[in-house]
């Protein structure tokens, strides 16, 4: 005798559209409720293989540990599959040698925590988890041309599939997390919705990545993530560079700058460009190191995020990840916004049920405060560099960013604060937390005075890096050698 699947009778449905992170990571919270069809524009790959449509992942990407506290809840065990399948997790500030806009953190103990992998290995772990959930299943290489039903009221969708144009696809919910491609904005036009606001933040940033073989006993010692950021305060180009530790005895620099300071997929400039940005430390590391790949280069990453929120959606709908929102990725939160977003939702569909009337947007409004955070951290800061063009920020941003500037500045001196800044920073409070009563009497006896002056790599980190030992790139400097903490010695 045969046992049916128990969700073989569930009378619902559900389409997800994209089967990147944010569209496996809302089919895995749909599947205890509906049957789902994931509808994926490319042919998914069984590892972790490039992907057409998405070619930002040639960049860094790191998963702040709110995001992978959130995926490890919608799917328990992720994170040793990750680290199985040969991710780091490495620990915030511990493993962490970082130029903020007001100077070098101190390697203090761990306080938070980040996943360190190319995104294809990221995506391709969650990927075997979530289409081998009982009731999931893919149409790949199908393209979906747009919503059906009407304003009041979302059915299906019209896809072309490898076997049908045109094809119906009947669904008592609908999920949009097709990307920075996404056309749900116009779909639901035609279908007469209105009151769709859009905003926009372009500081004409540009990517270049390239990677790199790591030195021998790298990866084995915990080699730590090392990134220069700008300083937005200052009227130059924005211009960064990373390394982070990836999978396969690789490292994987990623440079970045706005106008007026761009990098190019030229080979021969990769490394001046990395010594040129604020502190040479990342071109130093790079210097001699053997390439594995071309220099990949990405233009037009501008922010754009639409307030579907704010919208009289119809009924069985709901956008997100990139389709509601993309951020500048040198602030790391895309992954971590869609992920905390489709928590809050789970959270949402076992208090209702998919059968709840206007789920869809309720869902949608449960995404948005995980969005706005994110959204309103990093346009206000985007929006300083030279050049830079979009919707102006919400009255009090200004004074807001100046205290920000004075916390962070803090974090290089108090650990205190340096835990504060990375619980907003990896989305495990809201920015809100920066305004508690006790992390503003951090803020209120603050200085820099003993910040480092130079990036605080161990001297056996600067021994199996290559770097001179008597202290940073050469410079002779006595604070080449220090602890984890960031103290010279």
């Amino acid at each position: 005798m045969t046992h049916a699947s128990p969700l073989s009778s569930l009378p619902r449905h559900a389409v997800v559209i994209g089967g990147s992170l944010a569209g496996l990571l809302a089919a895995a919270v749909l599947a205890g409720h509906a049957t789902v069809t994931i509808i994926e524009a490319d042919a998914l790959p069984d590892g972790p293989e490039p992907r057409r449509g998405l070619p930002q992942a040639r960049h860094t990407h790191l998963l702040w540990s709110g995001g992978a506290r959130a995926v490890e809840e919608i799917l328990p065990g992720i994170t040793a599959d990750w680290t199985a399948a040969g991710a780091f997790r490495r620990s915030l500030p511990t493993d962490l040698v970082s130029k903020t806009a007001q100077g070098w953190l101190p390697r203090h103990e761990e306080m938070q925590f980040t996943i360190a992998c190319s995104r294809d290995l990221l995506d391709s772990v969650v990927r075997s988890r979530v289409v081998g959930l009982p009731g999931v299943t893919t149409l790949q290489q199908s393209r979906v041309r747009g919503l059906e039903g009407t304003a009041a009221r979302i059915t299906g969708v019209r896809a072309d599939t490898p076997d049908e144009e045109n094809r119906l696809i009947a669904a008592d919910l609908v999920v949009d997390a097709s990307g920075r491609g996404s056309r749900a904005r116009s779909w639901l036009e035609a279908l007469g919705v209105s009151g769709l606001e859009e905003a926009g933040v372009d500081c004409g940033l540009v990517f270049a990545t390239r990677i790199f073989e790591a030195p021998e006993g790298a990866h084995a010692l915990g080699f730590p993530i090392v990134s220069v950021q700008p300083d937005p305060r200052v009227p130059v180009p924005g211009r960064t560079a990373t390394i982070v530790p990836i999978e396969n005895g690789r490292w994987q620099a990623t440079l970045s700058g706005t106008r007026g300071g761009r990098p190019t997929a030229d080979p021969e400039s990769f490394i001046p460009f990395a010594k040129g940005v604020r502190d040479p430390i990342v071109g130093e590391l790079l210097e001699g190191r053997k390439p594995l790949t071309d220099v990949s280069v990405t233009q037009g990453a501008a922010s754009r995020r639409i307030f579907f929120e704010k919208a009289d959606l119809p009924d069985g709908f709901f956008a997100v990840g990139d389709s509601v929102a993309t951020f500048n990725p040198l602030h790391g939160q895309g992954m971590t916004v869609a992920a905390r977003g489709l928590l809050a939702v789970r959270t949402l569909l076992r208090a209702k049920g998919l059968s709840h009337a206007g789920i869809g947007r309720e869902a949608q409004r449960a995404i948005a405060p995980q969005v706005a955070a994110a959204w309103d951290l990093a346009a206000s800061q985007d929006l300083l560099y030279p050049g830079a063009t979009g919707t102006k920020p919400r009255p009090g941003t200004g004074l807001f960013n100046g205290y920000a500037e004075r916390l962070t500045a803090g974090a290089t001196t108090k650990a205190p604060l340096t835990a504060a800044l990375l619980q907003v920073i990896t989305m495990n409070r809201a920015p809100a937390h920066w305004l508690s009563p006790g992390v503003v009497r951090e803020v209120l006896r603050a200085s820099d005075r003993g910040a480092l002056k130079a990036a605080p790599l161990t001297a056996v980190e600067r021994t199996v890096a290559g770097l001179d030992q008597d202290g940073p790139a050469g410079t002779g400097s006595p604070l080449g050698a220090v602890d984890r903490a960031g103290r010279a010695r």
